[in-house]
């Protein structure tokens, strides 16, 4: 396959960006404390709860922070109560729209029966729980509807389809999350009639009050992906908290500090990393039905080198490149993506871009397709991934715009030094 040659490559230098870095230690303490709180509030709103009873709690596809410490707190806090503890797998059509797969993808997580303490039982079946009053269907997974109480617990942060007061959290959780692959691909289906904001709260308002949810824990990440607020809430009291939450997690959320990029270079994408496998808020490029909602960045192109082993297969947003290797390709299984795909009635979103051998051709491809371009002008970014963006390298025409005179938390550490390859051709390990 013919790739243009490449006289001169260009120069990055390594570059820290700096975030507040509050987080939470001891995560079992705050998840416990949180819901003691909780519980011991009078006006807090807590269902009464009787010993021996069963809670289902929730556990999404997401890679959140220590999310296996934040299930096993959560079923000790349940356990204090005197309640049976099980997990219910909450990730719509992730896993490939299996019950085995959905408990597979919690394992990659490091959720397991061992390491939380509690039973996982999965099933893709639901129930319908009634209709909004617009006449939008709600399910739930049949099995939490079998216990006495639901726990939902989600990362409260930035949605990639739609910007609203409530985005990506509890109230996705309860419809979509809970709502299996019947739930999550109807859900989609209609936002594009409805818009996904008034989904996804119409259909959260009725999940909470048609179904036993005893409380919902919130979590808030810092822009280090590490977790900054644990919170739990009420069902009387969710709405207002999620949206509280996201307007924190929003204030906290980590961003690339140029506004106009050539190209961008994204080590890897992955389930684990955004449920569109590379963030749109983070590289401002949508490819959506709905429409484009990001204006900045502005990026020309987009080269994805691999795909996390997290995501078994799913290769969601690989649309979003233009360009991308062999490797990203045959990793990627098909019939997962498209299904993923097809429920977020986001076809593009596994459409496979242009792809080479190795990172070089892929590389001379992209700075080809360019135009013009010279090695001392060129704006290049290249990231790990969209979830962590404290370090990153930038070609030296970036880091000398007047656009970053505003961002004294930009600090370069070496000097920048011409892209170079290893002998198969591919780029060195990021940060090394």
């Amino acid at each position: 396959m013919w790739t243009p040659d490449i006289a001169q490559w260009p120069s990055l230098a390594p570059v820290l960006q700096q975030f507040d870095n509050t987080c939470i230690d001891d995560v079992r303490t705050a998840v416990c404390t949180a819901v003691t709180a909780l519980r011991e509030d009078a006006a807090g709103g807590m269902r009464p709860v009787v010993p021996g009873q069963t809670v289902a709690i929730t556990a999404g596809s997401r890679g959140i922070d220590r999310i296996a410490e934040v299930t096993a707190a959560l079923v000790e806090a349940c356990r204090r109560m005197g309640l049976e503890p099980f997990i219910v797998p909450s990730m719509g059509s992730h896993g490939g729209a299996t019950a085995e797969g959905q408990v597979r993808v919690l394992a990659s997580l490091g959720i397991t029966e061992e390491s939380v303490g509690a039973p996982i039982r999965s099933s893709m079946q639901v129930v319908r729980l009634g209709e909004t009053a617009d006449g939008i269907p709600v399910f739930m997974d049949a099995l939490a509807m079998q216990a006495d109480h639901i726990v939902i617990a989600n990362r409260v942060k930035s949605h990639t389809k739609f910007k609203a007061p409530i985005e990506s959290g509890l109230f996705k959780m309860a419809c979509i999350g809970l709502g299996k692959h019947e739930g999550a691909a109807l859900y989609h289906k209609l936002a594009i009639r409805h818009g996904f904001a008034h989904v996804i709260r119409a259909a959260g308002r009725v999940a909470l009050a048609k179904s036993p949810i005893l409380f919902g824990l919130g979590l808030v990440e810092n822009a280090f992906g590490k977790l900054h607020t644990v919170r739990a809430m009420a069902p009387q009291t969710l709405e207002a908290e999620e949206e509280a939450l996201l307007t924190l997690s929003k204030s906290l959320a980590p961003g690339l500090p140029f506004h106009d990029i050539d190209l961008l270079i994204v080590d890897a994408i992955g389930k684990n990393i955004s449920g569109t496998g590379m963030d749109v808020n983070v590289t401002g490029r949508n490819r959506d039905i709905l429409g484009d909602f990001t204006s900045t960045p502005r990026v020309s192109r987009i080269f994805v080198r691999d795909l996390t082993p997290e995501s078994e297969g799913n290769a969601l947003g690989i649309g979003f490149a233009d360009f991308t290797t062999d490797r990203l390709v045959n990793a990627m299984d098909y019939a997962k993506t498209v299904t993923n795909a097809l429920t977020g009635i986001s076809p593009e979103k596994a459409a496979i871009p242009i792809h080479y051998p190795s990172d070089r051709q892929a590389l001379q491809a992209a700075l080809h397709s360019l135009g013009d371009w010279q090695p001392e002008t060129v704006r290049i970014v290249r990231i790990a991934n969209t979830l962590r963006l404290e370090q990153l390298y930038a070609s030296p025409a970036l880091l000398a715009a007047q656009e970053n005179a505003s961002a004294p938390a930009l600090r370069q550490t070496a000097p920048a030094r011409p892209i170079t390859f290893m002998q198969d051709g591919n780029l060195p390990p990021f940060g090394s």
